[in-house]
């Protein structure tokens, strides 16, 4: 599934299952359910895609030092990006995978 693919599926009243499961978890942030995004964040704890994801989400909650701890986690930095940026990158990272 390219970016835009993806993107269309924003506005659709449930989250498509023919989807990655980090897509899903995009799509219920983009959408409002940030609990739903985290259990699957926090489903494949030790996966560097699942543990960037999971450091975005602590970020918009506004818990940096958790974020950081994922971020780390994960072998990256926090990015000086967005929120929405952030999420633009994310979607676009794992619409290539």
């Amino acid at each position: 599934m390219n970016l835009q693919t993806f993107k269309s599926t924003l506005s659709a009243s449930q989250v498509p299952q023919d989807i990655s499961p980090l897509l899903q978890a995009l799509w219920h942030d983009y959408n409002g359910d940030w609990e739903a995004s985290h259990t699957i964040a926090q489903s494949k704890e030790g996966t560097k895609e699942y543990d960037r994801l999971h450091a975005y989400l602590h970020r918009k909650e506004g818990d940096q030092w958790n974020a950081n701890y994922w971020y780390r986690r994960a072998g990256e930095t926090m990015p000086k990006v967005s929120l929405d940026e952030e999420w633009e990158q994310l979607a676009e990272r794992l619409t290539k995978n």
